[in-house]
């Protein structure tokens, strides 16, 4: 019987990916170097170099990594808030409206790096996926609940989606993914 693989940890890689992941967040992709990255992370710029061979490389890292979580999160959370298709897609802007309210708020990673980059850069791709994402999880319990047009229902849940997160980084006085949750029942119509 073979034995089970063993993942090996690589220290180094989770701290750079982790601070890279808050000081993106926090300060910008440009306002951050990979000599600051390194630093606060306690590694080497040659170990940080032997894991990401750009700063780029690294950028990418992070969008990868807070599509994961989130993807992951909402997974976890969906079904235990919500019985229907629909009570799932109202849930999401209630996920929405607790990351709001997490000290440190800075908005959405993947339009910040968008306003910071463009559609010219390789972290578009990483921003494409993650969008497709969202609207696939929108699509996918609307067609579940039987909607009559999922592609045009779920871009404009999408837009509440992007809108809720827009708001709350500019304005973060008012009850935005309240706000979205109710656009997105009142979308839905009786069903909820």
């Amino acid at each position: 019987m073979a034995e089970p693989t063993k993942t090996r940890r690589r220290p180094a890689y989770e701290r750079a990916v982790a601070t890279a992941d808050r000081l993106f967040y926090e300060q910008g992709i440009h306002a951050v170097g990979v000599d600051q990255v390194a630093a606060a992370a306690d590694i080497s710029k040659a170990s940080l170099y032997t894991h990401f061979r750009t700063k780029d490389d690294l950028v990418l890292g992070y969008l990868r990594g807070r599509s994961t979580a989130w993807q992951d999160h909402v997974a976890t959370e969906l079904p235990q808030r919500g019985a229907t298709p629909h009570e799932r897609i109202v849930a999401v802007f209630a996920l929405l409206g607790e990351w709001f309210d997490e000290p440190g708020y800075r908005g959405c990673p993947f339009i910040n790096v968008e306003a910071e980059y463009g559609a010219g850069h390789p972290t578009h791709e990483v921003t494409l996926e993650h969008r497709d994402w969202v609207r696939g999880l929108f699509s996918g319990l609307l067609a579940e609940a039987g909607s009559a047009d999922v592609d045009g229902t779920a871009l404009q849940l999408c837009l509440l989606y992007d809108g809720a997160m827009a708001s709350a980084q500019a304005d973060p006085s008012r009850p935005w993914a309240r706000a979205a949750a109710a656009a997105a029942r009142a979308l839905l119509g009786p069903a909820l």
